[in-house]
């Protein structure tokens, strides 16, 4: 297919750049993978922090209402947990093997031109291991995750030293910015959290919500599946003509075929 460039693309796609959530963005969850990270938070809540196992499940709630995320409500509380044990036991144990390759969204990824980025709140072993699972671990520019957000994390004294940042964090967020080195303007946000997307429109960012279906004054966008994106906002892979909408540049050839390999399958 013939595809624009990105020096034409820059030119006349409103985007520059593409940042990606991941997990219930670029696949869901409920898979069993969401179940399997529950349980697995319960279990470090009893055996390493010492809650009683009937607390748990409500208490890894509230972290998680209160905090962003378990570890995050921890750490403020004052536990000193280290962040890649807890992460090698709530994400090493998941049941990866569920996560089946999408050859739909491979083929959607390497159609669009522009630069694309994770950005995820989890760790950066997950993030790996969950693209390599999809088959589109070479998709991707960059990732931008947790050890991103939280650098000097290891370093710290006490558990109050560092506060986690993460996603919906304005802090966080204008991190991961200055590390991606994107106009935010230029730039589309996806991601399947209506504070996350909410944040990111703060700060100037296009944004479009995944996976749902009511539209939403945070996003410019929402889409039911991330394998919509082509339908939704062709204007990704528009293309510079003397026409005054360069939306309708792109032949309708080229189109149909993005489509026709990003249709779900019924």
């Amino acid at each position: 297919m013939d595809y624009c460039s990105k020096t034409s693309c820059k030119s006349s796609s409103p985007f520059d750049c593409l940042l990606f959530d991941l997990d219930d963005t670029l696949y869901s969850s409920k898979i069993g993978i969401a179940e399997g990270l529950r349980k697995n938070i319960d279990d470090f809540l009893v055996e390493k922090c010492g809650f009683p196992e009937n607390k748990a499940p409500s208490l890894r709630v509230e972290l998680f209402k209160n905090y962003g995320s378990s570890l995050a409500g921890l750490r403020a509380l004052g536990y000193d947990i280290d962040a890649d044990d807890y992460h090698s036991f709530v994400h090493g144990r998941l049941p990866y093997d569920l996560i089946k390759p999408d050859s739909h969204l491979r083929n959607l990824l390497r159609s669009i031109p522009q630069r694309k980025i994770i950005f995820t709140n989890s760790d950066r072993n997950h993030a790996i291991m969950s693209l390599k699972r999809l088959g589109i671990e070479d998709c991707f520019d960059q990732i931008i995750c947790f050890e991103t957000m939280n650098p000097n994390l290891s370093k710290s004294t006490t558990p109050y030293e560092f506060p986690i940042l993460l996603k919906p964090s304005m802090d966080a967020m204008k991190i991961a910015l200055r590390v991606a080195d994107v106009d935010p303007l230029r730039s589309l946000f996806l991601d399947d959290n209506v504070r996350n997307v909410a944040a990111g429109k703060a700060l100037g960012l296009h944004t479009a919500l995944v996976g749902k279906m009511v539209k939403s004054k945070e996003a410019d966008y929402v889409l039911e599946h991330i394998h919509n994106l082509a339908q939704v906002i062709p204007e990704i892979w528009v293309r510079a003509t003397d026409s005054s909408d360069p939306r309708i540049s792109r032949t309708r050839s080229e189109m149909d075929a993005i489509l026709t390999a990003t249709t779900v399958g019924a």
